[in-house]
């Protein structure tokens, strides 16, 4: 069966930025007047998330947007934007972006099967090409806005600077702004690739971008790695620096803060290390079994203990040294490794709190789901029939 072949063009007769934005809850800013332009605004009146002003409001297909910070696009480029909102599936951001499209357009969605060129497209895009990139230092001075809204000061953003982008995709004709650009490099400090961050929630990585022994790495000794003495691994960029945003007052000011984008591989975690031979690594990933997992793999690498790991009831299992043992994935992991293996703590563990999914989340005060306290009457009711089942016993 074919592939059903959508017309971009004319889905945007259809569908404008307006429509897209209002059904992510953007508002319409009177204030800033209605005309030409208008701008939607994203948050309450104490906390602007985003705001975009777009042109041709009354006109679907002319509709396009920008921001004050210079990132610009149309309505594809908006809804590439913001994919994580919308449950679709495919094997690109533009086979998705074609299902939301269909979607808001009340047409039927495309359906697509195995494609031999697309899957030439990626074999020739397994190798970073960083001529492919335009690169531009941030300007302090004038700080994207993306980073207030994942509540990253500027002072944080200062800081690391030397290791933070702005990126600008050449071929990609459809979107002409520029995206944060986290630099992957390997042991011989050349970047191979980037980790990609844009509003509305986008994340991608450069086409060919070596996820297996790169990883982002931003080291804050002015270039003496042998005197950093701690190594924080994080899933995200963002998470890194909201977590040495956070916890700045407790760190020495020579460490490094890495990156995995969201991926695992031995060589990324054993080749990161290396450059830093008298440091710990500590494992800050996420707070869910994915992130205990990679933290498992993390203290097996470095503490020299080949493990299988998988779900179990009441944990994860642990096959290691001959033996098999569950691990209590929210208690410190290296102590009850220890309980089994010969451990020598070359790793440690700096969690979110127990509340958050991350460290980002933490530093928005986003908890993974809210925790009422009960009021006085449930407390009461709940006290009572403690009582009475004290006196059944």
């Amino acid at each position: 069966m074919p592939d059903f072949k959508v017309n971009f063009k004319e889905l945007k007769a259809h569908v404008g930025v307006t429509d897209v934005a209002y059904a992510l809850g953007y508002r319409l800013d009177r204030k800033a007047g209605v005309g030409r332009y208008i701008e939607l605004v994203l948050g309450d009146g104490r906390e602007k998330r985003d705001t975009i002003i777009v042109s041709h409001p009354n006109d679907r297909a002319a509709q396009t947007f920008f921001r004050r910070d210079g990132s610009k696009g149309d309505v594809l480029t908006f809804i590439r934007e913001n994919l994580d909102a919308f449950l679709v599936t495919g094997k690109d951001d533009w086979q998705k972006t074609a299902k939301v499209m269909a979607r808001f357009a009340n047409m039927p969605e495309p359906e697509y099967h195995e494609d031999w060129e697309y899957l030439k497209s990626v074999k020739a895009a397994s190798v970073f090409d960083a001529s492919r990139y335009e690169v531009r230092q941030i300007d302090v001075e004038r700080i994207p806005q993306i980073f207030r809204q994942r509540g990253i000061s500027d002072e944080t953003v200062r800081q690391f600077a030397p290791f933070v982008f702005l990126i600008r995709d050449r071929r990609n004709g459809n979107f002409d702004g520029y995206n944060i650009g986290f630099p992957y490099t390997g042991a011989d400090g050349l970047v191979k690739g980037y980790e990609i961050r844009g509003y509305g929630g986008y994340k991608s990585k450069a086409a060919g971008t070596d996820s297996s022994s790169s990883a982002w790495v931003a080291d804050l000794s002015g270039g003496n790695p042998e005197a950093v003495k701690s190594v924080f691994f994080c899933e995200s960029a963002f998470d890194a620096m909201a977590f040495h945003q956070m916890n700045k007052g407790q760190l020495h000011p020579d460490v490094a803060l890495v990156s995995l984008g969201g991926t695992f591989s031995d060589n990324q975690i054993i080749g990161t290390m290396n450059r830093f031979p008298n440091a710990k690594a500590f494992d800050c990933f996420d707070n869910d079994i994915a992130g205990r997992i990679y933290g498992l793999r993390m203290i097996g690498l470095l503490e020299g203990i080949p493990m299988k790991i998988s779900k179990a009831e009441g944990g994860l299992q642990v096959e290691a040294g001959g033996k098999s043992f569950t691990v209590n994935p929210v208690k410190a992991l290296s102590s009850q490794l220890a309980a089994h293996l010969p451990v020598h703590y070359r790793t440690g563990q700096w969690l979110p709190p127990k509340a958050f999914k991350d460290w980002n989340d933490c530093l928005l005060n986003k908890p993974l789901a809210p925790v009422l306290a009960p009021c006085k009457e449930e407390r009461d009711r709940n006290l009572a029939e403690r009582r009475k089942g004290s006196l059944k016993m």
